[in-house]
């Protein structure tokens, strides 16, 4: 049986006011309102480029293990573990490093939009940081070291509305993580307020739901064997 992983990453923008001039201009090249505007400075975290990585979060699924690697600049936390869970805190650059060094001791990961947004924004903040990966966390679409439900739940972008986690779990009875008072818009401003374990404890739920999720669907959609 292959060892699994289920991964989920929170982002968070740089800030605008320090970005170089041709940036800022490029950025707001199609900006016609203030809300066009303030959506644009928003948008900084969905992106490597403008944006870096303040949680990676990391559950083996057959153990109910894990840990979250967080960043925490103003305030220093000491690693600790919770339900199973160790938080730890670094650098960026930190805890990359460190989810590298544990990824590659797993033979699947599992991840919701995990190839539309983690995957790629792990492995460009990793080159920006000149960290090599140890793994291969975008391999062709279809090979199943890399399954990501919502291209599981869509079939490859057959069904035209891909829906968010929230609305995939609470068709399938599963407890959304969006429920208990953090979403992912908010992690932004959690940052800035220095609620470090906030994020990471949000990000533990997003793993949590992700692990519901494939479990449904791998009973209830998938009809190949078991992965």
């Amino acid at each position: 049986m292959s060892k699994k992983l289920i991964i989920d990453i929170e982002t968070v923008g740089k800030d605008f006011e320090l970005l170089d001039e041709l940036s800022k201009e490029y950025l707001l090249k199609f900006a016609e309102s203030e809300e066009d505007i303030k959506a644009a400075k928003e948008g900084l975290g969905f992106s490597p480029l403008t944006g870096e990585v303040v949680a990676i979060g990391m559950l083996n699924p057959e153990t109910g293990n894990g840990a979250v690697y967080l960043q925490s600049p103003e305030a220093p936390q000491e690693p600790f573990k919770e339900n199973g869970i160790e938080y730890v805190a670094d650098t960026e650059a930190g805890i990359l490093t460190r989810f590298w060094e544990a990824v590659k001791h797993y033979d699947q990961i599992i991840t919701f939009n995990g190839r539309g947004f983690d995957a790629p924004f792990i492995i460009l903040r990793s080159a920006i940081h000149r960290i090599k990966p140890t793994k291969e966390i975008m391999p062709n679409r279809y090979h199943l070291s890399h399954i990501d439900l919502l291209d599981q739940l869509t079939f490859y972008g057959s069904v035209r509305r891909k829906f968010s986690l929230h609305m995939w779990c609470k068709a399938f009875g599963i407890q959304s993580p969006k429920e208990e008072g953090v979403t992912g818009y908010e992690v932004g401003d959690l940052f800035k307020q220095r609620q470090y374990l906030t994020i990471a404890r949000y990000c533990v739920r997003d793993l949590y739901a992700t692990k519901e999720l494939f479990e449904y669907w791998n009973e209830f959609v998938r009809l190949s064997p078991n992965v």
